[in-house]
């Protein structure tokens, strides 16, 4: 197997939104799918819900690379999950059109909390960081809430919305970790890879 260049990690996830923050501080990356259950545990709090699944992912990940080349390599995998969280209630990806638009409608005019939990693994070692951010939504009209939803945008997206897409103009108000709402807060990214000796610059 090639040698992966320096500053790399494996990145346990499959989306699009992760890859673009990795890019954007320059870390290069190889994907490893893995496939986890993400229910919420009995009376798991939100942000423990993250740390849990973040850690998770990066666990498996690790697992995958190790048994795909027979030999477990010292790169790093990273594990990531985000919850949206509206009074205490972790709002997932909508199963359907009228769970999309609930979720729509019961952020409309309202502020929420966003966790975003990132986590390395590497052997036996192993950490996590958990960001917390506020959101604000504007009010939203039901029209909007419709047309929104017929975008495709919502569909695969915690909360049904994506805030670096066409709901960025549904945010009245952020207070945290833009890049954390995305999928990964890039500052907590950052403090993590260098306790594992990946500097950013």
């Amino acid at each position: 197997m090639a040698e992966l260049p320096h500053r790399s990690i494996y990145l346990a996830s499959g989306s699009p939104r992760r890859r673009e923050l990795l890019e954007q501080i320059g870390i290069s990356y190889r994907t490893v799918v893995v496939d986890i259950d993400e229910t919420p545990l009995p009376y798991e709090q939100p942000a423990a819900y993250a740390a849990r699944l973040a850690l998770a992912k990066a666990r498996a990940g690790w697992d995958l690379v190790a048994a795909r080349h027979n030999t477990v390599e010292p790169i790093p995998v990273l594990g990531a999950d985000t919850a949206v969280v509206l009074d205490g209630v972790i709002l997932g990806k909508p199963r359907d059109r009228g769970e999309g638009l609930a979720m729509l409608a019961a952020l409309s005019g309202r502020e929420h909390q966003v966790m975003s939990a990132v986590a390395l693994v590497a052997g036996d070692r192993e950490a996590v960081r958990v960001q917390e951010s506020w959101v604000r939504f504007r009010a939203l009209t039901r029209v909007e809430r419709e047309a929104y939803w017929d975008t495709g945008e919502p569909a695969d997206k915690a909360g049904a919305y994506g805030i670096q897409g066409r709901a960025a103009v549904f945010i009245a108000g952020l207070e945290g970790s833009y890049s954390g709402v995305m999928g990964l807060p890039l500052f907590e990214t950052a403090e993590l890879l260098r306790e594992f000796g990946i500097s950013i610059l």
